[in-house]
């Protein structure tokens, strides 16, 4: 217990908290469990970076009790097209942001907007009237994408998917963010 208070002590010194990411951290959601209670018991802020694409299981009921907020990416609002990015639907992820906000867990939403994929007006206008619907969304954030990961591809031999597709630009991110009024 003493290690846990010297984190304690750190992390309310610097006003900090903890953030779990992956990978996807809701594949270790009784691990979690049991550290976020740990974390709970000593007051400190508590954070899951996931994709939200699970079914909400007891599991994760429990964890999502525990946690303080959420980094929910959405992927793309067009389940078709996040079907042709991702290979699964939206539904899920969907479904875990209105769970949230039911049960009044703040989020903040996400996306990697991604240059003739993700960043359609339509889709964007999409997304904005979806999020007005959560009551609990605390910030939106609009993700560059970028293709610095490409090496490992070609290092494996293998086929990089959004190959020709050009990054995001400055200007790119600042039209969305102007479509979703942030």
């Amino acid at each position: 217990m003493q290690k846990f208070l010297a984190i304690k002590i750190i992390l309310l010194y610097l006003n900090g908290g903890v953030t779990v990411s992956g990978g996807e951290p809701l594949l270790q959601t009784p691990f979690l469990i049991s550290l976020f209670t740990k974390l709970k018991a000593l007051g400190v802020h508590t954070a899951v970076d996931t994709s939200g694409s699970f079914s909400i299981t007891e599991d994760i009921k429990k964890l999502i009790d525990l946690a303080d907020l959420f980094l929910l990416d959405i992927k793309c609002i067009n389940d078709e097209i996040c079907k042709d990015l991702t290979g699964v639907s939206n539904q899920r992820e969907l479904e875990f942001a209105r769970y949230l906000s039911k049960n009044n867990k703040d989020m903040w939403i996400r996306q990697v907007l991604v240059p003739g994929i993700t960043d359609h007006e339509e889709d964007l206008k999409k997304l904005k009237e979806f999020i007005s619907e959560l009551k609990t969304v605390k910030k939106v954030e609009i993700l560059p994408y970028h293709d610095l990961g490409k090496y490992k591809w070609t290092e494996l031999n293998c086929k990089y998917e959004l190959e020709g597709v050009p990054t995001a630009t400055a200007q790119d991110v600042n039209r969305a963010k102007q479509i979703l009024g942030i």
